[in-house]
């Protein structure tokens, strides 16, 4: 079950800042998110938690793995760091409880919250009691976090809708979920479901998210351009009458070679000698679609 989102909002350095803007290339957010830049520990720590809450999935799935295959050096640096988000904090205990070491430092650290502590008590390290008399019960200001920073004035706040569960994102929910539960997340779901479930190996789910009645053109957009890999999904999009009325929509169907052949021909009617000639020389679409496109453009120069 989805716990309330809350909000948390977290100090991203100058150095960490290029990577979590919108308008950075998907490129540069996956080499981040797969901890492939330079950056001081709490930096990239910062950053990771960010990224592992990026809509898009590939970018969310990469960082979440980083964060589980940190270092148990590097855990130890962070964890030493006297002004460490409490949040991060928790998602350090939560994903490296096994290592002990580091598992004490989180629960005797000053911003660690009694929730974490809870939660490392249950899993056997150290005991609640205790760990709460030699922790000092003074919270961290997260707005006020790194505010002594050198590089604070050029910083940037992030701010990560987050689930109160045990840091579940919803790429790993989805893990846990059977066919049925799948098949209703892809029909209710918000766009980040949708972006998930659509990847899922099982075509009923996969074909279902096409059926959420919340889904956009954009997306559909974005799914006729891409290399699907359930048919059944061309096939909605292609029977559904209001999206072919989206020319971007038609020309990536033509282009697709997972689109059924005679639709694909019938949607080429509709286009524009522009995109017919591109059509007629690409190697990337299939021989029947260049073939039919130099014809059409034959027919239309003679007349």
């Amino acid at each position: 079950m989805i716990g309330v989102p809350k909000k948390v909002t977290l100090k991203i350095s100058a150095a960490a800042a290029p990577y979590v803007r919108s308008d950075t290339p998907k490129t540069d957010k996956l080499r981040a998110a797969r901890a492939e830049v330079s950056l001081a520990p709490n930096d990239l720590m910062a950053l990771l938690f960010y990224l592992s809450h990026d809509q898009d999935a590939d970018i969310k799935v990469a960082a979440l793995k980083s964060l589980r295959e940190l270092s148990e050096p590097l855990l130890m640096t962070i964890v030493d760091l006297p002004d460490i988000n409490s949040r991060l904090l928790d998602v350090i205990a939560r994903l490296h409880f096994p290592r002990q070491a580091v598992a004490e430092k989180v629960a005797l650290h000053p911003n660690c919250d009694d929730g974490t502590r809870r939660f490392l008590a249950e899993k056997g390290i150290l005991c609640f009691d205790a760990m709460a008399e030699s922790a000092s019960q003074d919270k961290f200001d997260l707005d006020a976090a790194n505010e002594d920073d050198k590089q604070a004035e050029t910083a940037e706040d992030a701010e990560v809708a987050e689930e109160e569960e045990a840091f579940k994102s919803k790429y790993q929910l989805s893990q846990q979920l059977g066919v049925a539960d799948k098949i209703k997340m892809a029909l209710t779901g918000d766009k980040e479901w949708r972006s998930i479930l659509l990847k899922d190996s099982n075509k009923l789910v996969s074909g279902s998210v096409v059926k959420n009645p919340r889904i956009t053109e954009g997306e559909i957009l974005t799914i006729s351009k891409s290399n699907v890999q359930n048919d059944e999904i061309m096939r909605v999009i292609c029977a559904n009458k209001e999206w072919v009325k989206n020319y971007q929509i038609r020309k990536a169907l033509v282009e697709n070679h997972k689109t059924p052949l005679p639709v694909a021909l019938r949607f080429m009617a509709s286009l524009t000698e522009k995109d017919l000639a591109f059509l007629a020389k690409s190697k990337n679409v299939s021989s029947v679609i260049s073939t039919q496109s130099r014809r059409i453009l034959m027919n239309k120069s003679k007349k």
